[in-house]
């Protein structure tokens, strides 16, 4: 793999410079031409918007699009699930029941709360006709007539900005009965969540639709045969519909060969932490690692880079030297011993304590766990508590060996996800760095504050 360097410098977030990879010069397909003010319709229009729903409704003169055909491209694409899952999208589009005679709906997941991810609010507020093009594409190809994107509580803003979106999509005729002269009608909506971040759970997510306490279902069934309303409903991440317009309009063996085998297309990855330039890059699907750091300028106020959580909070931590040899796709940070995630680049520099950074994950973990299930309940509050001592310089030798205890006793054993999140950053601080838990412990003071 060759990258130009100079040229994936050149400002590639949110602008319209090309990468070079695989020596082919890519441009970003969600954050293309983006400036900050240019998100209405017309704009969007301008940079080819609505022309993949055109495409398909076979009103740019060709035939249009069969479902088949659109959930086909969709596959060939390589496009996975950009909310952390990673799951095929084209195949998960497959498993909704077309024939189904009474309602079936859409939902995108735009409840991003998950700490280091602030990628979706953007796409909401700069680009926010990509994800409704994405969503009214997945709802023809899976003969759907009712949407709804769930945002989260935090950002009412983008919320606000999102709605004024859906007026100008209804009035130009790409929402609604007959789009664009067509028999498909599709209605979409917005809802606004109250911030709490189990409701990025799908299922937690389809509890708050229906207007009850955002807890997660037991599944099976899945929401694919019981979701909103106990009908079929198939879910996707704001960032995996954003990038279904570009699959159409280009086809999805040019979506595929933008990234790696396995792994189609650009992804965007916020990056924060110790860096000079924080926030949202838009590169290929296999970028190593040291590329996406120096994008954002490397490494705050050149110190050196200690350890790296690639995908949110509830990814493992890498050292290093691991990260080093990394390239920015699910299949490799999963063959380290970690997860791409939601994309949020958490970096770390060399003056960074790893109990105390362990700390405020886990205090956020039992903060949010909603307490449905006692693993999760008790067992984040144990992992915070234990933590807690240790960072205090009360920590016992057993500390260890518990919090690893306490840990496997929540992993597996929940409805959802949220225990395994807050178990894996655990595991993860420890297995790399215990010696520093060791020290805090042995001698009740930070190694890395006493060295600084």
């Amino acid at each position: 793999m060759s990258l130009d360097l100079n040229s994936v410098l050149s400002g590639f977030r949110a602008s319209g410079d090309q990468t070079c990879f695989h020596g082919r010069h890519i441009k970003p397909q969600i954050l293309d031409g983006l400036n900050g003010i240019n998100w209405s319709l017309k704009d969007y229009e301008s940079r080819g918007g609505y022309q993949a729903l055109r495409k398909i409704l076979g009103k740019d003169g060709g035939e249009g699009l069969t479902q088949d055909q659109v959930i086909a491209t969709v596959k060939e694409s390589g496009l996975r699930g950009r909310g952390g899952a990673g799951f095929p999208t084209g195949l998960k589009w497959s498993f909704m029941p077309r024939q189904f005679p009474g309602q079936k709906y859409l939902v995108c997941n735009s409840d991003e709360g998950e700490p280091g991810t602030c990628k979706d609010r953007d796409i909401m507020q700069f680009n926010p006709h990509a994800v409704i093009e994405g969503m009214a594409i997945a709802a023809f190809a899976m003969g759907i007539s009712v949407g709804y994107n769930y945002i989260h509580g935090e950002i009412f803003q983008t919320y606000e900005r999102f709605e004024e979106a859906l007026e100008q999509a209804r009035a130009a005729g790409y929402l609604g009965n007959a789009i664009l002269g067509s028999s498909f009608n599709f209605q979409l909506h917005a809802a606004h969540g109250f911030g709490a971040y189990i409701c990025g759970e799908e299922t937690a997510l389809l509890e708050s639709l229906e207007g009850k306490k955002g807890q997660p279902r037991f599944k099976p069934p899945f929401p694919a045969s019981y979701g909103l309303y106990g009908k079929p409903t198939t879910i996707n991440n704001t960032e995996t519909f954003a990038a279904v317009p570009w699959i159409i309009r280009n086809g999805g063996q040019a979506y595929l060969e933008c990234g790696k085998p396995n792994n189609g297309g650009t992804k965007i990855f916020s990056v924060s932490g110790d860096v000079e330039r924080p926030g949202n890059y838009e590169v290929p699907m296999g970028t190593p690692f040291p590329v996406l750091l120096e994008l954002a300028g490397g490494v705050k106020g050149g110190r050196a880079l200690k350890a790296v959580i690639p995908g949110g909070s509830s990814a493992p931590v890498l050292p290093a030297s691991i990260m080093q040899d990394i390239t920015m796709d699910y299949d490799s940070i999963a063959k380290a011993g970690s997860m791409l995630g939601s994309g949020a680049v958490i970096v770390l520099d060399e003056t960074r304590c790893m109990v105390k950074s362990l700390l405020r994950l886990s205090y956020f973990y039992m903060h949010e766990s909603c307490g449905q299930c006692t693993p999760c309940r008790e067992g984040t509050g144990w992992l915070w508590r234990v933590v807690d001592r240790i960072e205090k310089g009360e920590g016992r030798e057993s500390d260890l060996a518990l919090l690893d205890n306490v840990a496997e006793n929540i992993m597996g054993r929940t409805i959802c996800a949220l225990g395994d999140a807050a178990a894996m950053p655990v595991r993860g601080m420890i297995k790399h760095f215990r010696h520093e838990f060791e020290h805090h412990i042995t001698h009740k003071t930070c190694m890395v504050h006493a060295a600084v």
